[in-house]
């Protein structure tokens, strides 16, 4: 409490993320910080299951046990100031739910420690090194949507510099965010217009979701503070492609030793990285409703996208679901390439280490690895195609949800089948724009 009021803080916000990975939050005042750890802060456990468009789903524990509480403890060992709001700190919080004692199944964070858990017992410690894209909008009163993408211009892919940022919002980004201390290390103007990429550093998986977490809010708040929109969808323009999540893991064991590398083994790669990757490609069906988590999210996929649509892995290949990057010793890793930009980083992570665990412990070894260009249905299976089939493969696949918890995933699904059902009621424009004139 000194050394804050001593800083000139005088708030700290504390932060949790939903069920789709939005910070929800509070602002405490210094002098009532004490109280709130040692009681927590009381919110309706429904958050987890209210839509974007503020709609209450019917999930069990919400709405038929009369709306309850959760109870959000401050976690000060994740205190920083935020560089952009003067006196204000941020910390993560720590949910519970107060009828039980334990951690409530919604917990996005609560799930990944679950899961890290289960793989703590079988002897790996995972690493993860997230890397995102997001397109950056302006106002456009005159659009349907009220917002068109930033700096139009094309073949600025890989560039940095006013070229494909006349405004510099990726130099004031990455300075803000470097203040934020949440090991942002660099980034670049992407491929479409207005889309940028940041890069984190890697770290223990935990510490890895809890970084990409405050990287999405902070990115869509520095947005906002300059008039701008930054979004994570998956897809937000018909005429371009759209913005992924890739995550690279790896393992180290007791030693310090990179567990997934071995000299002399097939490729360089152990066979603890070798069951682990064959474990997320046989789940891969199941992990697509996590990773790909919105309707929006199948309109990524597709041909020449370099969105992956099959499950299948490759050696330094980026057609590949599944990318082995070249390094090897304390630099083997794999990359999985499947994930879009809206994933929820806990949910991403959770669902990739479970997979990969029960590959472990399974044993299952991975196919001969894609050799030249993917996207050929002849030699991998094709993922899920929409949000429903990904959420029916999810529930069918009953080795993963038993790794993730029940109460989770049956959460996660029937907060999911709402969204399909709405979007399914919905007259789009499109429609509009194909039958009224016509029929």
């Amino acid at each position: 409490m000194d050394r804050l009021a001593a800083d000139g803080v005088d708030v700290v916000r504390v932060t949790y993320p939903d069920l789709i990975g939005t910070d929800r939050a509070r602002d405490v005042l210094l002098e009532h910080l004490p109280t709130a750890c040692a009681h927590g802060l009381a919110f309706c456990r429904a958050v987890y299951h209210t839509s974007p468009q503020g709609d209450v789903v019917e999930v069990e524990g919400g709405l038929d046990a009369g709306l309850p509480d959760i109870s959000v403890h401050p976690d000060l060992s994740t205190l920083t100031p935020l560089p952009w709001e003067p006196g204000v700190a941020t910390c993560l919080g720590d949910v519970i739910a107060p009828a039980t004692g334990s951690p409530a199944p919604e917990s996005p964070r609560d799930l990944l420690r679950h899961v890290l858990d289960q793989c703590t017992g079988q002897g790996l410690a995972p690493v993860a090194g997230p890397e995102l894209e997001y397109f950056l909008c302006d106002p456009a009163p005159e659009s349907p949507t009220g917002w068109k993408r930033y700096a139009e211009a094309p073949g600025n892919v890989y560039t940095a510099g006013r070229r494909g940022d006349p405004g510099g919002h990726l130099l004031r980004t990455l300075r803000q965010l470097r203040g934020l201390g949440i090991g942002a290390s660099m980034g670049n103007h992407e491929f479409s217009s207005g889309q940028f990429e940041i890069n984190l550093t890697h770290s223990a998986a935990l510490d890895a979701a809890d970084r990409a977490f405050r990287f999405k809010s902070a990115v869509k708040e520095l947005a906002r503070t300059e008039g701008r929109l930054a979004t994570f969808m998956a897809k937000p323009f018909v005429d371009e492609g759209g913005s992924g999540f890739h995550v690279h893991i790896s393992c180290p064991d007791a030693d310090g030793h990179n567990a997934f590398d071995d000299p002399a083994a097939p490729h360089g790669l152990s066979s603890t990285a070798r069951h682990a990757i064959a474990g997320v490609l046989a789940h891969a069906p199941a992990l697509t409703a996590l990773l790909n988590p919105t309707v929006n999210s199948y309109k990524r996929f597709g041909p020449d996208t370099l969105a992956p649509w099959l499950i299948d892995w490759g050696l330094d290949n980026r057609s590949a679901m599944v990318r082995v990057p070249p390094e090897r010793g304390a630099g083997t890793r794999f990359e999985l390439r499947l994930a879009d930009a809206s994933a929820n980083p806990y949910l991403l992570l959770a669902g990739t280490l479970a997979a990969a665990l029960l590959g472990v412990r399974a044993g299952q070894e991975p196919p001969a690895p894609l050799e030249g260009y993917g996207y050929d249905t002849a030699r991998a299976a094709t993922l899920p195609m929409t949000l429903p089939a990904a959420l029916d493969a999810l529930e069918a696949d009953t080795a993963l949800t038993e790794v993730l918890g029940k109460g989770f995933t049956a959460a996660f699904l029937a907060y999911k089948r709402d969204e399909v059902q709405r979007f399914q009621r919905y007259v789009t424009d499109w429609e509009f724009t194909e039958y009224a004139y016509h029929l």
